[in-house]
């Protein structure tokens, strides 16, 4: 793969990030790209590509274990944000809610027996 060079005239695209406890996404928020190129590598990724209005969009986000300063494009998506440390405590409560509503159908006697319904096969 060639070596992405940051062009003359650019900007950076806003990017969100969040994690996960084996992942990190990473979103670009950049209208209609195009000549898109990235380049993950084992210290950063790099973005480059056009927006919708042809200007130059380049990222270069450098991998950290821990992010004292952030640019100010690059923000936190909350919207996606979970505490995974917490998560598998979050995914017992959903299993149980789940096993506590199928107990409850069960609980609720027979099913209807329905041979009064018309037979719809043609």
């Amino acid at each position: 793969m060639p070596k992405i060079v940051r062009p003359e005239n650019c900007q950076p695209a806003r990017t969100l990030w969040y994690d996960r406890k084996k992942y990190v996404t990473i979103n670009f928020v950049v209208q209609n790209p195009k000549d898109v190129q990235v380049d993950v590598q084992d210290t950063k990724i790099i973005l480059s590509c056009k927006d919708v209005d042809d200007n130059n969009i380049y990222n270069e986000i450098e991998f950290y274990d821990r992010v004292y300063k952030s640019p100010a494009w690059l923000l936190v998506d909350f919207d996606n944000w979970r505490d995974w440390e917490h998560e598998e405590e979050e995914g017992m409560a959903e299993y149980e809610q789940y096993v506590d509503m199928l107990n409850e159908m069960k609980n609720k006697g027979e099913p209807p027996a329905m041979d009064d319904l018309d037979d719809l096969s043609d």
